[in-house]
């Protein structure tokens, strides 16, 4: 941890303002008020409001490497007494050299004002360790804040990351399961969903340290899923959308909706022989961003035993991001299965 004074240019300004006032205020009073001479009132000036700040700054290393928390009362008492006297000499050492060349004129004014000289510098070096301990504890509690917060902000993106990586692994598995089997029944379409998981695994990549993105990529990014789906479910899955234009450059986390519809075509699509919908409806008012997703299902042969790992992981990671943990909602309709997105959008500054 630096100075205060050197680390700080508006703190020494301040510093070097306060001893000049009274610098200047001592002077106008001991010539006016007290008769002193000019010259004698300069030294004094001089030797009290400039020597000694001067001095009073190395005070901050005494308390810098003297912790208290590190070491008794008994012992840091016993050690500023000791700074004290010390610095306190070799204060009046150097007024005493000051005055040395006026001395036929000065010493009588010297000797005086000697013992209050001596105590002032003992009071002085008691204001100075108050400030820099009040300073140093300042410093250090800004210092903790800052690695907290950044120590706060690597967890989250610690814990951000482990909730995305355990939904690749799990898509990627079914994708490939799917893959193996076309190649024996249909190789070519085998070959498109290739091409396709290529593509949504570059997207996952590419943006995987990046947590916000626009709707319209993250869209894109549901389209190609939901291709690579459709090669495997063929008409079984119909996918409808009806997205207001303005939802468009809203952002949202990336890969937020995929484990959504994969939830969806789980519950769904693979239960039944019918054709199931997944029906998107997406509005957007400037401060709130609400994605709505829909999919049929045959109630008789499912029963839901709460969330999945997806949907569990959207609503922590919707929490994380946002800090509220309500942004995601879930209604079972019987014959239909319906999930809420609310997203919350930063607002526009005037």
């Amino acid at each position: 941890m630096n100075h205060p004074l050197s680390n700080n240019y508006r703190l020494l300004i301040y510093y070097a303002l306060f001893w000049a006032v009274i610098g200047v205020t001592n002077l106008i009073l001991q010539i006016f008020f007290y008769n002193v001479p000019l010259t004698l009132s300069l030294l004094d000036t001089v030797g009290t409001f400039v020597i000694y700040p001067l001095l009073g700054s190395s005070i901050w290393y005494s308390i810098r490497y003297n912790n208290l928390e590190e070491i008794s009362i008994g012992r840091l008492i016993v050690f500023h007494f000791i700074a004290a006297s010390i610095l306190c000499g070799i204060w009046v050492m150097l007024i005493y050299a000051i005055f040395k060349p006026f001395m036929g004129q000065g010493n009588d004014f010297l000797k005086n004002t000697l013992p209050s000289k001596i105590f002032g510098g003992y009071v002085m070096y008691a204001v100075y360790l108050i400030f820099f301990y009040a300073v140093n504890y300042y410093q250090s509690l800004k210092e903790k804040i800052k690695k907290e917060g950044e120590y706060v902000a690597l967890i989250r993106e610690a814990e951000l990351q482990a909730l995305k990586s355990q939904i690749n692994p799990h898509f990627l598995f079914n994708s490939l399961n799917s893959i193996s089997s076309l190649t024996v029944s249909d190789p070519e379409k085998a070959q498109e969903m290739v091409i396709n998981l290529s593509t949504f695994m570059r997207y996952s990549l590419l943006h995987n340290e990046k947590e916000m993105v626009s709707f319209t990529r993250e869209l894109e990014n549901i389209k190609l899923y939901l291709s690579i789906e459709k090669v495997r479910f063929g008409k079984k899955l119909n996918a409808e959308f009806e997205i207001n234009a303005h939802c468009l450059e809203a952002e949202i986390p990336n890969m937020i909706m995929q484990p959504l519809f994969e939830n969806a075509i789980k519950y769904g699509v693979y239960e039944t022989t019918e054709q199931v919908t997944i029906k998107t409806t997406c509005t957007c008012d400037g401060n709130v961003l609400m994605i709505t997703i829909v999919n049929d299902y045959d109630h008789s042969t499912l029963k839901r035993k709460g969330e999945g790992i997806g949907l569990r992981n959207i609503r922590k990671r919707m929490e994380i991001i946002y800090n509220q943990p309500d942004l995601m909602k879930i209604t079972d309709n019987k014959t239909s299965f319906e999930v809420q997105l609310i997203i919350p959008q930063k607002q526009a500054t005037s």
